[in-house]
Protein backbone atom coordinates (compact mmCIF):
# COMPACT_ATOMS: atom_id res chain seq x y z
CA UNK A 1 0.00 0.00 0.00
CA UNK A 2 1.17 3.54 -1.11
CA UNK A 3 2.69 5.36 1.62
CA UNK A 4 3.71 9.10 2.27
CA UNK A 5 6.80 9.15 0.42
CA UNK A 6 5.17 7.43 -2.15
CA UNK A 7 2.14 10.01 -2.51
CA UNK A 8 5.05 12.44 -2.38
CA UNK A 9 7.18 10.74 -5.40
CA UNK A 10 3.63 10.91 -7.78
CA UNK A 11 2.88 14.13 -7.16
CA UNK A 12 6.39 15.34 -7.72
CA UNK A 13 6.26 13.49 -11.11
CA UNK A 14 2.83 14.26 -11.91
CA UNK A 15 1.84 17.60 -10.81
CA UNK A 16 1.65 19.87 -13.55
CA UNK A 17 0.11 17.88 -15.81
CA UNK A 18 -2.83 17.00 -13.22
CA UNK A 19 -2.96 20.63 -12.44
CA UNK A 20 -3.61 22.00 -15.82
CA UNK A 21 -5.84 19.00 -16.43
CA UNK A 22 -8.50 19.68 -13.43
CA UNK A 23 -8.07 23.45 -13.90
CA UNK A 24 -11.78 24.64 -13.89
CA UNK A 25 -13.04 21.43 -12.73
CA UNK A 26 -14.59 20.26 -8.89
CA UNK A 27 -11.21 17.71 -9.12
CA UNK A 28 -7.91 18.38 -7.93
CA UNK A 29 -3.67 17.21 -7.38
CA UNK A 30 -4.95 15.08 -3.91
CA UNK A 31 -7.64 13.23 -5.35
CA UNK A 32 -6.21 12.17 -8.72
CA UNK A 33 -3.19 11.07 -6.66
CA UNK A 34 -5.69 8.86 -4.27
CA UNK A 35 -7.20 7.68 -7.35
CA UNK A 36 -4.03 6.44 -8.65
CA UNK A 37 -2.78 4.69 -5.13
CA UNK A 38 -6.31 3.16 -5.31
CA UNK A 39 -5.94 1.83 -8.68
CA UNK A 40 -2.24 0.95 -9.31
CA UNK A 41 -0.26 2.46 -6.15
CA UNK A 42 0.36 -1.17 -4.95
CA UNK A 43 2.07 -1.67 -8.42
CA UNK A 44 3.69 1.97 -9.02
CA UNK A 45 4.88 2.22 -5.52
CA UNK A 46 7.25 -0.94 -6.35
CA UNK A 47 8.47 -0.43 -9.68
CA UNK A 48 9.66 3.70 -8.54
CA UNK A 49 12.62 1.66 -6.82
CA UNK A 50 13.55 -0.11 -9.77
CA UNK A 51 15.26 2.63 -11.70
CA UNK A 52 12.70 2.53 -14.35
CA UNK A 53 12.03 5.21 -17.09
CA UNK A 54 8.94 6.94 -15.89
CA UNK A 55 6.99 5.92 -19.40
CA UNK A 56 8.65 1.90 -18.34
CA UNK A 57 6.70 2.29 -15.23
CA UNK A 58 3.85 3.23 -17.01
CA UNK A 59 3.41 0.75 -19.58
CA UNK A 60 3.77 -1.52 -16.62
CA UNK A 61 0.93 -0.14 -14.43
CA UNK A 62 -1.58 -3.08 -15.71
CA UNK A 63 -3.60 -5.42 -13.05
CA UNK A 64 -7.15 -6.89 -12.67
CA UNK A 65 -6.01 -10.32 -14.07
CA UNK A 66 -8.62 -13.11 -15.74
CA UNK A 67 -8.83 -15.77 -17.54
CA UNK A 68 -12.10 -17.20 -17.14
CA UNK A 69 -15.89 -16.22 -16.33
CA UNK A 70 -15.78 -15.91 -12.27
CA UNK A 71 -18.60 -13.79 -12.07
CA UNK A 72 -17.41 -10.77 -14.48
CA UNK A 73 -20.37 -9.70 -16.11
CA UNK A 74 -18.44 -6.90 -18.63
CA UNK A 75 -16.55 -7.91 -22.06
CA UNK A 76 -14.51 -9.54 -22.13
CA UNK A 77 -15.22 -12.18 -19.38
CA UNK A 78 -12.74 -14.80 -21.30
CA UNK A 79 -9.89 -14.99 -23.35
CA UNK A 80 -12.50 -16.62 -26.19
CA UNK A 81 -14.69 -13.30 -25.80
CA UNK A 82 -11.78 -11.18 -26.51
CA UNK A 83 -9.99 -12.96 -29.11
CA UNK A 84 -13.22 -13.65 -30.97
CA UNK A 85 -13.66 -10.18 -31.71
CA UNK A 86 -11.78 -8.10 -34.54
CA UNK A 87 -7.68 -7.73 -33.72
CA UNK A 88 -9.08 -9.42 -30.10
CA UNK A 89 -5.67 -11.91 -30.71
CA UNK A 90 -3.68 -9.00 -30.67
CA UNK A 91 -4.90 -7.53 -27.49
CA UNK A 92 -4.90 -10.77 -25.69
CA UNK A 93 -1.21 -10.77 -26.61
CA UNK A 94 -0.32 -7.26 -25.44
CA UNK A 95 -2.75 -8.36 -22.45
CA UNK A 96 -0.92 -11.20 -21.29
CA UNK A 97 2.33 -9.99 -22.25
CA UNK A 98 1.88 -7.12 -20.14
CA UNK A 99 0.97 -9.05 -17.52
CA UNK A 100 4.20 -10.94 -17.78
CA UNK A 101 6.33 -8.12 -17.55
CA UNK A 102 4.77 -6.62 -15.00
CA UNK A 103 5.20 -9.69 -13.02
CA UNK A 104 9.01 -9.48 -13.00
CA UNK A 105 8.79 -6.93 -10.36
CA UNK A 106 5.60 -7.27 -8.53
CA UNK A 107 5.75 -10.59 -6.76
CA UNK A 108 2.00 -11.39 -6.25
CA UNK A 109 1.42 -11.52 -10.06
CA UNK A 110 4.33 -14.14 -10.69
CA UNK A 111 1.64 -16.96 -10.58
CA UNK A 112 -0.92 -15.77 -12.62
CA UNK A 113 2.05 -15.03 -15.40
CA UNK A 114 2.51 -18.82 -15.57
CA UNK A 115 -0.58 -19.25 -16.67
CA UNK A 116 -0.81 -18.93 -20.41
CA UNK A 117 -4.48 -17.70 -21.04
CA UNK A 118 -4.59 -15.14 -18.09
CA UNK A 119 -4.29 -11.52 -19.31
CA UNK A 120 -5.15 -8.14 -18.03
CA UNK A 121 -7.82 -6.25 -18.19
CA UNK A 122 -7.04 -2.88 -16.29
CA UNK A 123 -4.58 -0.52 -17.75
CA UNK A 124 -2.50 2.34 -17.30
CA UNK A 125 -1.65 4.71 -13.99
CA UNK A 126 -5.67 5.26 -13.23
CA UNK A 127 -6.61 1.36 -14.62
CA UNK A 128 -9.06 1.94 -17.65
CA UNK A 129 -10.97 -0.73 -18.17
CA UNK A 130 -10.57 -3.65 -21.30
CA UNK A 131 -14.56 -3.63 -21.92
CA UNK A 132 -13.99 -0.28 -23.59
CA UNK A 133 -11.70 -2.09 -26.19
CA UNK A 134 -15.04 -2.69 -28.01
CA UNK A 135 -15.33 1.49 -28.60
CA UNK A 136 -11.80 2.47 -28.28
CA UNK A 137 -9.62 -0.39 -29.60
CA UNK A 138 -6.36 2.03 -30.53
CA UNK A 139 -6.28 3.32 -26.78
CA UNK A 140 -5.23 -0.84 -25.70
CA UNK A 141 -3.50 -1.63 -29.21
CA UNK A 142 -1.37 1.33 -29.56
CA UNK A 143 -0.47 0.92 -25.55
CA UNK A 144 -1.90 5.01 -25.21
CA UNK A 145 -2.33 4.21 -21.06
CA UNK A 146 1.62 4.43 -20.98
CA UNK A 147 1.40 7.78 -21.83
CA UNK A 148 0.06 9.90 -18.69
CA UNK A 149 -2.19 12.25 -20.26
CA UNK A 150 -4.02 9.94 -21.91
CA UNK A 151 -4.85 7.55 -18.78
CA UNK A 152 -5.17 11.31 -17.01
CA UNK A 153 -7.57 12.15 -19.68
CA UNK A 154 -9.62 9.03 -19.53
CA UNK A 155 -9.68 9.13 -16.07
CA UNK A 156 -11.30 12.36 -15.76
CA UNK A 157 -13.36 11.72 -18.47
CA UNK A 158 -14.91 8.62 -16.20
CA UNK A 159 -15.18 10.51 -13.05
CA UNK A 160 -17.16 13.64 -14.60
CA UNK A 161 -19.33 10.90 -15.66
CA UNK A 162 -19.48 8.92 -12.47
CA UNK A 163 -19.88 12.88 -11.03
CA UNK A 164 -23.73 13.17 -12.84
CA UNK A 165 -24.51 9.91 -11.78
CA UNK A 166 -24.22 10.95 -8.33
CA UNK A 167 -26.34 13.72 -9.27
CA UNK A 168 -23.38 16.46 -8.90
CA UNK A 169 -23.13 17.81 -11.86
CA UNK A 170 -23.82 21.27 -10.86
CA UNK A 171 -21.54 21.41 -7.80
CA UNK A 172 -18.46 23.67 -8.01
CA UNK A 173 -16.60 21.98 -5.14
CA UNK A 174 -16.13 18.40 -3.58
CA UNK A 175 -15.42 17.38 -0.18
CA UNK A 176 -13.25 14.73 0.49
CA UNK A 177 -15.89 12.29 1.21
CA UNK A 178 -18.16 13.44 -1.72
CA UNK A 179 -15.19 12.84 -3.88
CA UNK A 180 -14.79 9.22 -2.08
CA UNK A 181 -18.21 8.89 -3.39
CA UNK A 182 -18.33 9.92 -6.89
CA UNK A 183 -15.04 7.44 -6.40
CA UNK A 184 -17.68 4.54 -6.09
CA UNK A 185 -19.35 5.42 -8.97
CA UNK A 186 -16.40 5.22 -10.70
CA UNK A 187 -15.46 1.80 -9.81
CA UNK A 188 -19.06 0.24 -9.97
CA UNK A 189 -21.14 2.82 -12.12
CA UNK A 190 -23.63 3.44 -9.76
CA UNK A 191 -23.75 4.76 -5.85
CA UNK A 192 -26.42 4.52 -3.22
CA UNK A 193 -25.90 7.41 -0.69
CA UNK A 194 -27.70 5.40 2.54
CA UNK A 195 -24.72 2.91 2.29
CA UNK A 196 -21.94 5.31 2.44
CA UNK A 197 -18.73 4.35 1.93
CA UNK A 198 -19.43 0.61 2.29
CA UNK A 199 -19.34 0.16 -1.59
CA UNK A 200 -17.52 -0.75 -4.47
CA UNK A 201 -15.06 -3.29 -5.03
CA UNK A 202 -14.08 -5.29 -1.36
CA UNK A 203 -10.67 -6.67 -1.12
CA UNK A 204 -11.82 -8.98 1.69
CA UNK A 205 -10.85 -5.92 4.20
CA UNK A 206 -12.53 -2.98 2.72
CA UNK A 207 -14.56 -1.36 0.43
CA UNK A 208 -13.69 0.57 -2.52
CA UNK A 209 -15.34 3.49 -1.05
CA UNK A 210 -13.91 3.27 2.35
CA UNK A 211 -10.05 2.44 0.91
CA UNK A 212 -10.06 5.67 -1.52
CA UNK A 213 -11.12 8.07 1.47
CA UNK A 214 -8.18 6.45 3.39
CA UNK A 215 -5.80 7.09 0.44
CA UNK A 216 -7.50 11.06 0.01
CA UNK A 217 -6.85 11.84 3.94
CA UNK A 218 -3.35 10.25 3.35
CA UNK A 219 -3.06 12.33 -0.16
CA UNK A 220 -4.07 15.47 2.00
CA UNK A 221 -1.24 15.35 4.43
CA UNK A 222 1.65 14.89 1.72
CA UNK A 223 2.75 18.40 0.68
CA UNK A 224 6.00 18.93 -1.77
CA UNK A 225 8.97 20.62 -0.69
CA UNK A 226 8.30 24.37 0.06
CA UNK A 227 4.15 24.01 0.56
CA UNK A 228 1.90 23.31 3.58
CA UNK A 229 -0.32 20.25 3.71
CA UNK A 230 -3.85 20.70 4.06
CA UNK A 231 -4.53 18.64 7.29
CA UNK A 232 -0.92 17.93 9.38
CA UNK A 233 0.34 14.81 9.65
CA UNK A 234 -0.08 13.05 12.85
CA UNK A 235 2.50 11.39 15.31
CA UNK A 236 2.16 7.80 15.52
CA UNK A 237 -0.64 6.79 17.51
CA UNK A 238 -3.04 9.68 16.55
CA UNK A 239 -5.09 10.60 13.42
CA UNK A 240 -5.05 13.22 10.94
CA UNK A 241 -7.99 15.56 11.65
CA UNK A 242 -9.36 17.84 8.86
CA UNK A 243 -8.51 21.48 10.13
CA UNK A 244 -11.25 23.40 11.56
CA UNK A 245 -13.46 24.87 8.42
CA UNK A 246 -13.40 27.94 7.58
CA UNK A 247 -16.53 30.30 6.93
CA UNK A 248 -18.14 31.01 3.55
CA UNK A 249 -20.27 33.34 4.65
CA UNK A 250 -19.84 36.88 3.83
CA UNK A 251 -22.68 39.20 5.08
CA UNK A 252 -22.91 41.58 8.20
CA UNK A 253 -21.44 40.48 11.41
CA UNK A 254 -24.19 40.04 14.61
CA UNK A 255 -23.38 39.19 17.89
CA UNK A 256 -25.52 37.31 20.12
CA UNK A 257 -27.51 39.41 22.29
CA UNK A 258 -29.54 37.59 24.62
CA UNK A 259 -28.35 38.94 28.01
CA UNK A 260 -29.83 35.76 30.08
CA UNK A 261 -29.49 33.24 27.70
CA UNK A 262 -27.91 31.34 25.14
CA UNK A 263 -29.05 31.35 21.40
CA UNK A 264 -30.28 28.57 19.81
CA UNK A 265 -29.71 27.81 16.19
CA UNK A 266 -31.99 25.45 14.47
CA UNK A 267 -31.74 23.91 11.15
CA UNK A 268 -34.99 25.36 10.04
CA UNK A 269 -36.33 28.76 10.32
CA UNK A 270 -38.97 27.55 12.52
CA UNK A 271 -39.00 26.89 16.23
CA UNK A 272 -39.49 22.84 16.42
CA UNK A 273 -41.87 20.74 18.52
CA UNK A 274 -40.81 19.61 20.80
CA UNK A 275 -38.38 22.93 20.72
CA UNK A 276 -35.34 21.38 20.69
CA UNK A 277 -35.70 19.06 17.81
CA UNK A 278 -34.01 21.06 15.26
CA UNK A 279 -31.30 22.66 17.39
CA UNK A 280 -28.06 22.11 15.74
CA UNK A 281 -26.42 24.44 18.51
CA UNK A 282 -27.04 26.79 21.65
CA UNK A 283 -24.39 29.73 20.86
CA UNK A 284 -23.75 31.38 23.97
CA UNK A 285 -24.16 35.60 24.07
CA UNK A 286 -21.84 38.03 22.21
CA UNK A 287 -20.65 35.04 19.89
CA UNK A 288 -19.98 37.14 16.79
CA UNK A 289 -21.41 35.52 13.07
CA UNK A 290 -21.96 36.09 9.72
CA UNK A 291 -25.38 36.61 8.01
CA UNK A 292 -25.86 34.30 5.21
CA UNK A 293 -28.73 36.02 3.69
CA UNK A 294 -29.79 39.63 3.70
CA UNK A 295 -33.56 39.16 5.26
CA UNK A 296 -35.06 36.97 7.88
CA UNK A 297 -37.78 34.46 7.15
CA UNK A 298 -40.46 34.26 9.96
CA UNK A 299 -38.23 36.07 12.33
CA UNK A 300 -35.04 34.15 11.82
CA UNK A 301 -31.91 34.99 10.04
CA UNK A 302 -29.94 32.08 8.52
CA UNK A 303 -26.18 32.81 9.71
CA UNK A 304 -23.06 31.36 9.85
CA UNK A 305 -20.67 30.86 12.11
CA UNK A 306 -17.35 29.03 14.47
CA UNK A 307 -17.93 27.86 17.52
CA UNK A 308 -14.78 26.36 19.34
CA UNK A 309 -13.65 24.83 15.65
CA UNK A 310 -17.17 24.05 14.51
CA UNK A 311 -18.37 25.27 11.24
CA UNK A 312 -22.43 26.29 12.06
CA UNK A 313 -24.67 27.45 10.01
CA UNK A 314 -28.30 27.56 10.43
CA UNK A 315 -31.13 30.30 11.20
CA UNK A 316 -31.47 32.22 14.16
CA UNK A 317 -34.06 34.56 16.03
CA UNK A 318 -33.25 37.94 14.36
CA UNK A 319 -34.54 39.71 17.58
CA UNK A 320 -31.43 38.46 19.61
CA UNK A 321 -28.88 39.30 17.13
CA UNK A 322 -27.04 43.14 17.52
CA UNK A 323 -25.10 44.48 14.30
CA UNK A 324 -21.19 44.48 15.38
CA UNK A 325 -19.73 45.66 11.80
CA UNK A 326 -16.04 45.45 13.50
CA UNK A 327 -16.28 42.34 14.94
CA UNK A 328 -14.65 39.16 13.77
CA UNK A 329 -15.96 35.32 13.85
CA UNK A 330 -12.41 33.33 14.79
CA UNK A 331 -11.71 30.35 13.97
CA UNK A 332 -10.32 27.93 16.90
CA UNK A 333 -7.08 25.64 16.07
CA UNK A 334 -6.66 23.14 18.77
CA UNK A 335 -3.39 23.08 20.36
CA UNK A 336 -0.69 20.55 18.94
CA UNK A 337 0.44 19.72 22.45
CA UNK A 338 -0.95 20.31 25.72
CA UNK A 339 0.07 22.50 28.14
CA UNK A 340 3.36 21.94 29.93
CA UNK A 341 3.03 24.89 32.72
CA UNK A 342 0.07 26.87 34.41
CA UNK A 343 -3.43 25.15 34.01
CA UNK A 344 -1.83 21.34 32.88
CA UNK A 345 -3.81 17.98 33.20
CA UNK A 346 -4.20 16.41 36.78
CA UNK A 347 -4.83 13.19 37.86
CA UNK A 348 -6.28 11.38 40.78
CA UNK A 349 -2.86 10.48 42.71
CA UNK A 350 -2.14 6.60 44.00
CA UNK A 351 -0.62 4.72 46.05
CA UNK A 352 2.59 2.98 44.73
CA UNK A 353 2.21 -0.06 43.32
CA UNK A 354 -1.88 -0.13 43.60
CA UNK A 355 -3.71 -0.86 40.59
CA UNK A 356 -7.03 0.05 39.27
CA UNK A 357 -8.77 -2.43 37.73
CA UNK A 358 -12.13 -2.77 35.54
CA UNK A 359 -13.60 -5.39 37.67
CA UNK A 360 -13.99 -3.17 40.94
CA UNK A 361 -16.40 -0.54 41.67
CA UNK A 362 -15.93 2.50 39.75
CA UNK A 363 -13.81 5.41 41.77
CA UNK A 364 -11.86 8.57 40.63
CA UNK A 365 -8.36 6.95 39.30
CA UNK A 366 -7.52 6.15 35.67
CA UNK A 367 -7.03 2.05 34.62
CA UNK A 368 -3.67 0.66 35.45
CA UNK A 369 -3.94 -2.83 34.72
CA UNK A 370 -1.26 -4.89 33.06
CA UNK A 371 -0.64 -5.19 29.48
CA UNK A 372 -4.04 -2.59 28.77
CA UNK A 373 -4.32 -1.42 25.38
CA UNK A 374 -3.38 1.80 23.54
CA UNK A 375 -4.15 3.54 20.45
CA UNK A 376 -1.21 2.80 18.07
CA UNK A 377 -0.53 2.84 14.50
CA UNK A 378 0.23 5.38 11.43
CA UNK A 379 -2.36 4.07 9.34
CA UNK A 380 -6.42 3.93 9.43
CA UNK A 381 -6.58 0.48 9.37
CA UNK A 382 -3.78 0.08 12.51
CA UNK A 383 -5.42 3.00 14.44
CA UNK A 384 -9.05 1.51 13.71
CA UNK A 385 -7.53 -2.11 14.97
CA UNK A 386 -6.42 -0.65 18.19
CA UNK A 387 -9.41 1.55 19.01
CA UNK A 388 -11.77 -1.55 18.40
CA UNK A 389 -9.04 -3.57 20.84
CA UNK A 390 -9.59 -0.60 23.35
CA UNK A 391 -12.94 -0.96 23.19
CA UNK A 392 -13.07 -5.12 23.26
CA UNK A 393 -11.15 -4.89 26.20
CA UNK A 394 -12.91 -2.50 28.48
CA UNK A 395 -15.88 -4.92 27.65
CA UNK A 396 -18.57 -1.67 28.98
CA UNK A 397 -21.05 -4.38 28.88
CA UNK A 398 -19.40 -7.27 30.51
CA UNK A 399 -21.10 -7.43 34.14
CA UNK A 400 -18.01 -8.22 35.58
CA UNK A 401 -16.70 -5.41 34.62
CA UNK A 402 -18.16 -3.42 37.65
CA UNK A 403 -16.57 -0.30 37.30
CA UNK A 404 -19.41 0.92 34.25
CA UNK A 405 -22.54 -1.11 35.73
CA UNK A 406 -24.86 1.03 36.55
CA UNK A 407 -26.69 0.40 39.65
CA UNK A 408 -29.44 2.14 42.20
CA UNK A 409 -30.32 5.09 39.58
CA UNK A 410 -25.98 6.04 39.17
CA UNK A 411 -23.89 5.61 35.73
CA UNK A 412 -20.98 5.78 34.31
CA UNK A 413 -20.96 7.25 31.07
CA UNK A 414 -17.93 9.62 32.02
CA UNK A 415 -15.57 7.21 33.48
CA UNK A 416 -16.30 4.78 30.55
CA UNK A 417 -15.67 8.00 27.96
CA UNK A 418 -12.51 9.10 30.42
CA UNK A 419 -10.57 5.29 30.17
CA UNK A 420 -11.42 5.06 26.24
CA UNK A 421 -9.74 8.61 25.95
CA UNK A 422 -7.23 7.64 28.47
CA UNK A 423 -6.22 4.33 27.06
CA UNK A 424 -6.14 6.19 23.24
CA UNK A 425 -3.46 9.08 24.69
CA UNK A 426 -6.30 11.58 24.87
CA UNK A 427 -6.65 13.89 28.18
CA UNK A 428 -10.25 14.17 29.16
CA UNK A 429 -9.74 14.38 32.97
CA UNK A 430 -11.43 12.06 35.51
CA UNK A 431 -10.34 14.61 38.21
CA UNK A 432 -9.93 18.39 37.23
CA UNK A 433 -8.82 21.41 39.29
CA UNK A 434 -11.06 23.12 41.74
CA UNK A 435 -12.23 26.76 40.87
CA UNK A 436 -9.58 28.23 44.17
CA UNK A 437 -6.20 25.53 42.23
CA UNK A 438 -7.48 27.19 39.04
CA UNK A 439 -6.67 30.62 40.15
CA UNK A 440 -3.84 29.93 41.68
CA UNK A 441 -2.43 27.58 38.75
CA UNK A 442 -2.82 30.91 36.28
CA UNK A 443 -1.14 33.18 38.49
CA UNK A 444 2.14 30.84 38.45
CA UNK A 445 1.63 28.29 41.60
CA UNK A 446 2.26 24.49 40.84
CA UNK A 447 0.09 22.78 43.18
CA UNK A 448 -0.53 19.04 44.46
CA UNK A 449 -3.14 17.41 43.16
CA UNK A 450 -4.90 16.80 46.62
CA UNK A 451 -8.74 15.34 46.49
CA UNK A 452 -10.96 17.60 48.17
CA UNK A 453 -9.11 20.76 47.92
CA UNK A 454 -7.23 21.28 44.75
CA UNK A 455 -8.73 18.52 42.51
CA UNK A 456 -12.37 16.96 42.42
CA UNK A 457 -14.10 14.53 40.26
CA UNK A 458 -15.65 15.60 36.90
CA UNK A 459 -19.28 14.29 36.03
CA UNK A 460 -20.75 14.20 32.27
CA UNK A 461 -22.22 18.05 33.40
CA UNK A 462 -18.50 19.07 34.41
CA UNK A 463 -17.28 17.37 30.74
CA UNK A 464 -19.32 19.56 29.10
CA UNK A 465 -18.20 22.80 30.92
CA UNK A 466 -14.57 21.20 30.67
CA UNK A 467 -14.58 20.80 27.08
CA UNK A 468 -15.94 24.23 26.10
CA UNK A 469 -13.40 25.67 28.57
CA UNK A 470 -10.07 23.94 28.15
CA UNK A 471 -10.64 21.44 25.43
CA UNK A 472 -9.11 23.36 22.72
CA UNK A 473 -6.00 24.06 24.61
CA UNK A 474 -5.93 19.93 25.23
CA UNK A 475 -6.04 19.29 21.76
CA UNK A 476 -9.86 18.72 21.43
CA UNK A 477 -12.00 21.12 18.79
CA UNK A 478 -15.91 21.15 18.23
CA UNK A 479 -17.46 19.25 14.94
CA UNK A 480 -20.46 21.11 13.08
CA UNK A 481 -22.24 17.72 11.43
CA UNK A 482 -22.38 14.37 12.39
CA UNK A 483 -21.36 13.58 9.21
CA UNK A 484 -17.93 15.40 10.17
CA UNK A 485 -17.59 13.58 13.53
CA UNK A 486 -18.04 10.26 12.30
CA UNK A 487 -15.91 10.45 9.42
CA UNK A 488 -13.12 11.90 11.70
CA UNK A 489 -14.10 8.59 13.85
CA UNK A 490 -12.99 6.52 10.95
CA UNK A 491 -10.21 7.75 10.53
CA UNK A 492 -9.09 6.18 13.91
CA UNK A 493 -9.66 9.93 15.64
CA UNK A 494 -11.41 10.44 18.63
CA UNK A 495 -15.44 11.55 18.98
CA UNK A 496 -17.76 12.57 21.81
CA UNK A 497 -20.84 14.13 22.07
CA UNK A 498 -21.84 15.49 25.25
CA UNK A 499 -25.04 16.87 26.69
CA UNK A 500 -25.48 18.95 29.67
CA UNK A 501 -28.52 18.27 31.87
CA UNK A 502 -30.83 21.46 32.53
CA UNK A 503 -31.13 20.10 36.42
CA UNK A 504 -27.73 20.61 37.92
CA UNK A 505 -28.33 17.10 40.32
CA UNK A 506 -29.27 15.41 37.29
CA UNK A 507 -26.97 13.07 35.28
CA UNK A 508 -25.77 14.79 32.01
CA UNK A 509 -24.50 11.95 29.31
CA UNK A 510 -21.43 11.30 27.06
CA UNK A 511 -20.58 8.63 24.43
CA UNK A 512 -17.92 8.23 22.20
CA UNK A 513 -18.62 7.97 18.53
CA UNK A 514 -16.35 5.15 17.19
CA UNK A 515 -15.21 3.54 13.98
CA UNK A 516 -17.67 1.97 12.20
CA UNK A 517 -16.53 -1.96 11.29
CA UNK A 518 -17.96 -4.00 8.79
CA UNK A 519 -21.20 -6.04 11.48
CA UNK A 520 -21.52 -2.26 13.05
CA UNK A 521 -22.30 1.09 11.21
CA UNK A 522 -23.54 4.13 11.11
CA UNK A 523 -27.18 4.93 10.40
CA UNK A 524 -27.54 6.99 6.83
CA UNK A 525 -30.81 8.33 5.48
CA UNK A 526 -31.52 8.02 1.91
CA UNK A 527 -29.20 10.92 0.82
CA UNK A 528 -26.72 9.18 2.95
CA UNK A 529 -26.32 11.61 5.55
CA UNK A 530 -25.43 10.26 9.65
CA UNK A 531 -28.41 10.33 11.25
CA UNK A 532 -27.15 8.07 14.09
CA UNK A 533 -23.09 7.74 14.18
CA UNK A 534 -21.68 4.58 15.45
CA UNK A 535 -21.34 5.18 19.91
CA UNK A 536 -19.92 3.27 22.52
CA UNK A 537 -21.08 4.14 25.74
CA UNK A 538 -22.29 3.32 29.64
CA UNK A 539 -25.37 4.47 30.70
CA UNK A 540 -28.40 2.99 31.76
CA UNK A 541 -27.79 0.50 29.09
CA UNK A 542 -23.80 -0.10 28.52
CA UNK A 543 -23.16 -1.39 24.78
CA UNK A 544 -19.72 -1.77 22.82
CA UNK A 545 -21.24 -0.50 19.79
CA UNK A 546 -24.76 0.84 19.00
CA UNK A 547 -26.38 3.67 17.24
CA UNK A 548 -28.61 4.68 20.26
CA UNK A 549 -31.67 6.56 20.19
CA UNK A 550 -31.80 9.17 17.27
CA UNK A 551 -31.24 12.30 18.39
CA UNK A 552 -30.58 11.77 22.11
CA UNK A 553 -28.93 15.21 23.21
CA UNK A 554 -31.69 16.92 21.36
CA UNK A 555 -34.11 15.67 24.38
CA UNK A 556 -35.82 18.46 26.59
CA UNK A 557 -33.73 17.29 29.98
CA UNK A 558 -30.63 18.68 27.85
CA UNK A 559 -29.78 22.25 28.01
CA UNK A 560 -27.45 22.18 25.07
CA UNK A 561 -25.06 19.69 23.51
CA UNK A 562 -21.77 19.14 21.59
CA UNK A 563 -19.83 17.25 19.18
CA UNK A 564 -16.44 17.24 19.89
CA UNK A 565 -12.79 15.94 17.76
CA UNK A 566 -9.56 15.17 19.00
CA UNK A 567 -6.50 13.69 16.65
Amino acid sequence: MPTASDVLWFKQQFRQPIEAAVAGTVFDLDMLTAVSCQETGYIWQVLRTKSLPIGRILELCVGDTLDADKGRTAFPKTKADLVAKPNGQAMFDIAHQALVEMAEHVPGYQSAAKKPNKFCHGFGVFQYDLQFFLSDPDYFLQKRYAQFDQSLGKCLAELNRALLKCGWGDKTALTDYEFACVGIAYNTGRFKPAKGLKQGYFNGTKFYGEQLFDFIRLCRTVALPGETPAIAPASPGFAPVQPSPPLAATGPVYVVDTMTNTLRLRSEPKISSPPSANVIADLPDGQPVRAVATKAVKGFLEIETSLSGALLRGFASRKFLRAAPGAEVAVVTPAPTPPTTGIVAVHMPRKPGSVTKRSEPANAHSLNEANQPARAGTTPDELRASLRDIISWLAVDKVAHKRYQPHDGVTYCNIYAHDYCHLAGVYLPRVWWTPKALLRLNSGEQLEPLYGDTIEEVRANNLFRWLRDFGPAFGWRQAGTLDEIQQEADQGAIGLIVARRKLEGKSGHVVAVVAETDAERAARNASGAVVAPLQSQAGARNFRYGTGKTNWWRGEQFAESAFWLHR
